[in-house]
């Protein structure tokens, strides 16, 4: 007995602890090898950069390989005009001219304002180490209120993490069907991305294209379905992943604050798969390019549009299926199970099987075991716990070896009554506090004949 109890006690400890602090610990190691990886030194990684001859290319590779080493791509252009339309195409980053004295680099504000400077940085000395002067022409500025070039980023940041947001919240409502929740979820997305769109044109943040808001659209579903798809399927873990794919690993990147080709490899090569990321493309070549480049990520929108309805898709038919296997004679809708959310979940008094608890599934917090005088197990007995307001908040039976288990109850006095056909029932109450898990087993004695008859014929008298 000594070593059962200690085990409970260490796992009434550990448990909890565990479950508590995955969450946590996860957005923890999350910005660490995220946020704080991706942004702290920006370094290019094979930018790509035109040139207006093959022979001044030739030259500028070699003076780039010197000052950034695997930093820079050359693209060799025909002319200068040709370099130019480059950037404005969007197969470069930057277009160099090295006609007279005076060369010429020209940028695209709108690819990132730390992409501009960096390229302004490495190619100032080479264009000048001739003595003449590097002019800057930018070719794709950012709009008038968007001074730093960041500001396409957090309105992104309206549209991406809300979304998750929704989808959590309409995991408590568990009284609204699946079909109301996808409507709503439609519904919020539009509304979100029309009075997106407009804050942001009145804050001077982008120019003015309606367009964007059906691209924003997108974006809300792609994130909020694929969410609401993905529920069942982790369950008690949503959170983790939810937030670990549409924020600890889009943001950083999706190239908003820090150009895609800055950032380590691992990220630039996600650039192309997460949402928020062609968002930030396509709204870049809608608004700064003339629709250059907006059909590939807008593509990529929508097949997160379509996972996220064959998830759910999915997850109705292995209901249906479950449902025919325990011969449901008609189904007229379909009602989902709340998926357990530990970071804003509402306790809400329940059973939970006594043995073989789940890691990140919800902790018991009244246990116990219901046996007789010779401590036999008393299966199938009924425990019932009532409030301090005399309302029963919830009624189970044991397992077949007596034992019971509860969580989800209010941090007061509650009663315990615990009763089995033949013997006499028990009440006892007790004080549940938070954190705790109380242990209470109950012995139920047999009735006698006589107080059987007696407890029997007790209504009938009063009358």
């Amino acid at each position: 007995m000594g070593i059962h109890t200690a085990r409970r006690k260490r796992e009434s400890v550990v448990r909890p602890l565990a479950e508590s602090l995955w969450f946590p610990t996860l957005f923890f190691l999350g910005f660490l090898f995220c946020y704080m990886l991706a942004f702290h030194s920006p370094t290019p990684h094979q930018v790509p950069v035109a040139v207006s001859s093959p022979v001044a290319a030739g030259h500028l590779q070699a003076a780039l390989n010197s000052a950034s080493p695997g930093g820079f791509d050359v693209i060799p252009e025909p002319d200068a005009n040709a370099a130019r339309h480059a950037v404005l195409d969007r197969t470069a980053s930057a277009a160099y001219t090295a006609a007279g004295a005076n060369p010429t680099l020209y940028v695209a504000k709108a690819d990132g304002y730390s992409l501009e400077e960096l390229l302004v940085q490495v190619f100032t000395p080479i264009g000048t180490q001739h003595g003449g002067r590097l002019s800057v022409v930018d070719l794709a500025p950012t709009a008038d209120g968007d001074t730093i070039g960041t500001g396409m980023f957090y309105l992104a940041l309206a549209w991406d993490i809300p979304a998750y947001v929704l989808v959590m919240m309409l995991l408590r409502a568990v009284t609204l069907s699946r079909g109301r929740k996808i409507l709503t979820i439609l519904g919020v997305g539009a509304a979100f991305s029309v009075v997106g769109y407009f804050v942001a044109l009145a804050m001077h943040v982008i120019p003015s294209n309606p367009m964007a808001i059906p691209i924003a659209f997108a974006l809300v579903e792609a994130v909020a379905l694929t969410s609401y798809g993905l529920a069942p399927f982790v369950k008690q873990f949503f959170p983790g992943v939810a937030m670990g794919l549409f924020v600890l690993l889009s943001m950083p990147s999706s190239g908003g604050t820090i150009p895609v080709s800055l950032v380590p490899p691992f990220f630039a090569a996600l650039h192309p798969l997460m949402p928020m990321g062609n968002l930030v493309d396509a709204l870049r070549g809608l608004f700064y390019f003339n629709g250059v480049g907006v059909g590939r990520p807008v593509a990529v929108l929508c097949a997160w549009i379509v996972f996220g309805f064959a998830l759910i898709g999915a997850d109705v038919l292995r209901q249906r299926h479950r449902l025919a296997s325990e011969n449901a004679q008609e189904v007229a809708e379909i009602a989902e199970p709340p998926v357990e959310d530990p970071a804003l979940e509402m306790p809400q008094p329940t059973a939970l099987p006594p043995r073989g608890h789940h890691f990140g599934g919800p902790t018991p917090m009244l246990v116990g075991r219901v046996s007789d005088h010779h401590d036999h197990p008393v299966p199938g007995a009924t425990v019932t716990i009532i409030g301090g307001n005399g309302r029963q908040l919830l009624h189970t039976n044991t397992d077949h070896l007596g034992e019971y288990a509860v969580t989800g109850l209010p941090q007061e006095l509650v009663d315990v009554v615990v009763s089995a056909p033949g013997r006499r029932p028990e009440v006892l109450r007790v004080l549940v506090g938070d954190g705790t898990a109380g242990r209470h087993d109950f012995v139920l004695s047999d009735w006698h004949v006589g107080e059987l008859a007696t407890a029997v014929q007790a209504p009938s008298d009063d009358h």
